[in-house]
């Protein structure tokens, strides 16, 4: 990495410039480098669309936290991420919400779009299978497919971004789509979207957990090669016994 790339990562200051009024910040620091950039950023925000999407989204922030006004500040937490999906889309007058999800979380769906449903919004929901479209269409081989030598259609993270555009939906919300699918739906959603959940199949669809075990469970993530799928299965079987 060059010496004047940001990798704030990997930064070890304790009174970070972009946290404290007279902070400090490394060499590569952005805050300090990359004033353009800023520069650039904050003429964004004087589009009036963007700064009240934006100011709403930092009276969320902070509407997250009870007795902030006590002294010494304790950070006490208090809404789930689907309390805060609610509030924000109430806040900013949302009316229709869209909602692309993947197909193996139907019933995540079916009550993310209920409590949704319950609290006033029309939820338009999408699966990623829509189409029914064979993966041979997009190249994948029989041999590659989760289930050998049957029938599988495609995710289509396209036509779900389509669908919602077409609907004109107010807002968006990703549930569990795969990695690749879920930026392609990115790509060509017209309307701004947010995260509810990704796709993790061996976590419950938390990825972080692999990182808060990566120096006990998980240590094989912290080494240069993983191997090759049939040596990992390898291994597994060798441990097994």
């Amino acid at each position: 990495m060059s010496d004047i790339d940001p990798n704030c990562a990997k930064c070890a200051v304790v009174e970070k410039i972009c946290r404290l009024e007279k902070g400090r910040g490394p060499s590569w620091c952005p805050t300090k480098k990359e004033g353009a950039a800023v520069a650039e950023a904050l003429e964004r925000y004087d589009d009036p669309e963007i700064k009240e999407f934006a100011r709403a989204a930092s009276i969320q922030e902070g509407a997250c936290y009870t007795c902030r006004d006590a002294k010494p500040f304790v950070m006490i937490p208090t809404k789930s991420r689907i309390e805060e999906l609610i509030e924000f889309s109430q806040r900013m007058g949302y009316k229709k919400l869209g909602l692309a999800f993947c197909g193996g979380l139907t019933l995540e769906a079916s009550i993310l779009s209920e409590i949704l449903e319950k609290h006033g919004f029309e939820v338009i929901s999408v699966s990623c299978k829509v189409g029914g479209i064979p993966k041979e269409r997009i190249g994948v081989k029989d041999e590659e497919k989760i289930r050998i030598g049957e029938f599988e259609s495609m995710c289509n993270p396209v036509a779900q971004a389509k669908i919602l555009n077409r609907a004109g939906t107010h807002f968006n919300i990703m549930l569990g789509l795969c990695i690749g699918h879920d930026s392609l739906f990115l790509k060509f959603v017209e309307g701004l979207t947010t995260v509810f959940a990704v796709k993790d199949r061996v976590t419950g669809h938390n990825p972080i957990a692999a990182l808060y075990t990566s120096k006990s469970y998980y240590q094989r993530l912290m080494k240069l090669e993983f191997g090759s799928a049939e040596e990992m299965k390898s291994r597994l079987v060798s441990d097994e016994h």
